[in-house]
């Protein structure tokens, strides 16, 4: 597929006229973005949001009974109403505005698994997670004395089902797992495992924040029980992310935070806590943040979560042809076809830091490392990967310039006969 088919999926020009970080140049190069997995840059709309309420709007939000301070509240819970209805939430009191994924994992793990676990029972992950949906509960399971076990993956990076029935058991009492792997690209198929989780009666978490800026989530369809991402990935702001979880579990868990907001009454023999959401929300939030965010789903859901998720895929499977063709050079992950934007790989005898280094002299940005994956890695077998990661911003030309600058990689460290 070309450029042409791609502008069938996505009017990128036009796309890309709304990121002003993208129109400049690195080492005099055009500037090529392929680290949207760790980090989206933002659009016009979304930045616009957050400088008119800074120069316009500021107040804290829930507590003045003046002017600024209603319609900087008004905003706030606005922007909760939008990201419930852009993943399919029932309420939007279900909406926990966190710093990002991760504290929102350890919410739960903190807030669910710590009051309601006992020693013996079982946490189900897989062996693609991040570490960020591992080491929370490491922690937990140290502390109850609970079991982990683990879904393996296949050859080409795919959770293996077919070995469910054995690992979800009467003892399973959680299942953490991704929505779509950071580094094999690998987007899961979640309902046979929430199914089957329900069965049993465990609770499932997915860890969205890979997925939900990429593919369409409603998670009232989804079954799930817990879902986690953030929204610097999503074309939202640094420190900002969502928990949603289904009404009757939030209100069952004593607060994560103590402090001011997430109260209803405070003696100096106790406390009683604040409605959902803001048992969860202790202190002043983000509140530029979280109008950021709302700016960001609705500029994502104006272009359609199908039509990136299809670009998406159309660049990784011409990303994979084209790097296919370098001689050393080794992709993990399953085929296009199963899996977002994401484009994990390995060359012979060259480190992925020393890949980055000379892509960065060539003004091509990816990510190098374990990339808060390094179980997986040890799975696969490397110590590290090159990443390259697209978003609705990309071009096949810039796909292009990846693969000239991996040429100029093999040339660099190409060793004497």
């Amino acid at each position: 597929m070309g450029s042409v088919g791609l502008q069938a999926i996505l009017d990128v020009e036009r796309i890309r006229a709304d990121f002003p970080i993208l129109h400049q140049t690195v080492n005099g190069k055009p500037l090529v973005f392929l680290d949207s997995a760790a980090s989206s840059q933002k659009p016009i709309p979304v930045i616009e949001a957050m400088n008119a309420y800074y120069r316009t709007t500021h107040a804290n939000v829930h507590r003045g009974v003046y002017r600024l301070s209603e319609q900087a509240t008004a905003l706030y819970e606005e922007a909760r109403r939008k990201i419930a209805a852009f993943i399919g939430a029932a309420s939007p009191k279900e909406i926990i505005f966190t710093r990002n994924a991760t504290e929102a994992i350890n919410l739960v793990a903190y807030a669910w698994a710590r009051p309601f676990l006992r020693e013996g029972d079982e946490i189900l992950l897989t062996e693609m997670e991040h570490h960020s949906n591992l080491v929370p509960w490491f922690l937990v399971a140290q502390e109850k004395g609970l079991r982990i076990r683990y879904i393996p993956i296949d050859e080409e990076g795919r959770l293996r089902l077919d070995l469910l029935d054995a690992l979800i058991t009467e003892r399973t009492r959680l299942v953490a797992v991704t929505m779509m792997s950071n580094v094999l690209g690998t987007i899961n198929p979640l309902r046979p495992i929430i199914e089957k989780a329900h069965a049993v009666g465990a609770v499932v978490l997915v860890d969205g924040a890979q997925g939900v800026p990429h593919l369409p989530v409603n998670v009232q369809e989804l079954g799930c029980d817990f879902l986690a991402f953030s929204g610097h990935k999503m074309c939202g702001p640094t420190g900002i992310g969502v928990l949603w979880g289904r009404r009757e579990l939030l209100e069952a868990m004593p607060p994560f935070l103590g402090g001011g907001d997430m109260i209803r009454r405070v003696t100096f023999e106790g406390a009683e806590w604040n409605e959902l959401p803001y048992k969860f929300e202790a202190g002043t939030p983000a509140i530029a943040e979280a109008i950021g965010l709302g700016a960001a789903v609705d500029y994502l859901s104006q272009i359609g979560l199908e039509a990136i998720h299809r670009h998406e895929q159309a660049l990784a499977a011409y990303a994979m042809e084209r790097l296919s063709e370098i001689p050393g050079l080794r992709i993990v992950g399953p085929p296009p076809a199963e899996r977002g934007g994401v484009v994990a790989f390995a060359m012979d005898r060259i480190h992925p830091h020393d890949i980055a280094t000379i892509l960065d002299r060539e003004g091509i940005c990816i990510r190098a490392g374990h990339h808060c994956a390094m179980p997986l890695h040890e799975r696969l077998g490397l110590t590290a990967t090159a990443r390259a990661s697209f978003y609705l911003y990309n071009t096949m030309e810039e796909v292009d310039r990846l693969a000239e600058g991996l040429e100029i990689v093999r040339r660099t460290f190409r060793r004497p006969a």
